[in-house]
């Protein structure tokens, strides 16, 4: 297994909101933890470090050991961290309204554990097939499930970067987790929408095929991103199954 992972501030932002993190536990399984934080005034780069490396923390004090537990794990310590993220944008008036998305894969010998909560992604690609595995928590989606735009539409709507849910929501989150069957020729793709409001999904599976290993594939994604205008911040981590991490 190799994963590789970066992170850009693009073109046009002047801070990175985007948070990134690798994390092994004490059964020694890897958790990928990927987040996009909002919020003024640096908020938005406080919620997204500070929920990956709360939950980064309490995964590596944790002895979760298959992916049925983790799922549970994730959900709550999520919905924790929601709460924790909340609570201190309520304590600090800057950093008020701030939140983050959260994109999470935990990884066992033979499964492999997601959770999400907003609008950035996690796909999967097995061989040329390249398919979300999570669902955007936003409101063009809602109104595209609706019926009410068209995919086409959603993609340059006015209004395609508000997310319905996020961590640091006053109340309770949804978290949506699921388990999975681990592919040896499978890639896993966590990203931000700074990758995927830029890059369309076609090119992202041909800069993947295209690539020696999950290093070289990811440095491409944001390469591309930044060349397609690097509107907003850009993060990527791919989970190459079938490579051979570094010595």
């Amino acid at each position: 297994m190799e994963i590789s992972f970066q992170s850009s501030v693009g073109k046009i932002r002047e801070t990175n909101q985007d948070y990134v993190g690798v994390f092994k536990n004490k059964k020694d399984f890897t958790l990928a933890i990927l987040a996009d934080g909002m919020g003024g005034h640096q908020a938005g780069d406080v919620a997204s470090k500070t929920a990956v490396n709360e939950i980064g923390e309490k995964w590596e004090k944790s002895k979760v050991s298959n992916s049925e537990k983790a799922t549970k794990w994730l959900i709550k310590t999520i919905q924790e961290e929601n709460t924790a993220i909340y609570q201190a944008g309520q304590a600090t008036p800057e950093f008020a309204g701030m939140g983050t998305t959260i994109e999470a894969v935990a990884i066992f010998s033979q499964d492999f554990a997601v959770a999400h909560v907003g609008d950035s992604r996690i796909y999967t690609m097995i061989e040329q097939n390249l398919s979300q595995l999570t669902e955007d928590h936003s409101l063009v989606n809602e109104l595209v499930k609706n019926g009410e735009i068209s995919e086409e539409m959603a993609a340059n709507h006015p209004q395609k970067n508000i997310v319905t849910q996020c961590v640091g929501m006053p109340g309770s989150i949804e978290v949506d987790a699921s388990s999975h069957l681990i592919n040896n020729k499978e890639n896993l793709l966590l990203c931000s929408d700074g990758l995927t409001n830029m890059v369309s999904e076609e090119e992202i599976t041909r800069l993947i095929l295209s690539s020696s290993g999950a290093e070289e594939a990811t440095e491409k994604m944001i390469d591309a991103a930044n060349k397609h205008g690097g509107v907003d911040n850009i993060t990527v981590l791919l989970i190459d199954f079938g490579g051979e991490a570094d010595a």
